[in-house]
């Protein structure tokens, strides 16, 4: 264990999102999502469900403001305005941000397997919510201050 990391960011994830650079998307997915299919990197943390991951990635990893989009889920087959809670939990764990700004857009349930597939990586949870799969652009940190 490490001081100060969320135990349930194992050594293949925080490896992952170490190497992630400036723009990097990965791809935390439910326990329906086709992961083995679509995955460059597949990490499977079937104990895990959504909100935990979502909010143990969130406080080791920027998020990516610079371009729109920067979080994206996926939009309820045959009614795309509908917000379901695996929608909900994610913008709450996005609203625990420091900054706070950043909304949960979503799209289509193809756009976001192709987006998918560009992922560097897949953790693949156990979430059993509906929906409960999210894709995170990776930002920088300003250690330097500029």
């Amino acid at each position: 264990m490490l001081i100060g990391i969320d135990p349930i960011l194992n050594a293949d994830i925080l490896h992952a999102l170490r190497a992630m650079g400036h723009g990097d998307e990965i791809v935390i997915a439910d326990g329906s999502f086709p992961a083995q299919t679509l995955a460059k990197r597949l990490i499977c943390m079937e104990a895990a469900d959504l909100p935990r991951m979502l909010k143990a990635v969130l406080s080791v990893m920027p998020v990516d403001e610079s371009e729109p989009d920067p979080v994206v889920g996926m939009e309820v087959i045959g009614e795309p305005d509908a917000i379901v809670p695996a929608h909900e939990a994610i913008q709450n764990a996005l609203d625990t941000l420091p900054d706070a700004a950043i909304k949960l857009t979503r799209v289509e349930r193809f756009a976001f397997y192709e987006r998918a597939k560009e992922a560097f990586a897949i953790i693949a949870t156990g979430e059993t919510l509906f929906y409960g799969n999210v894709i995170i652009r990776k930002g920088t940190v300003n250690l330097a201050g500029n």
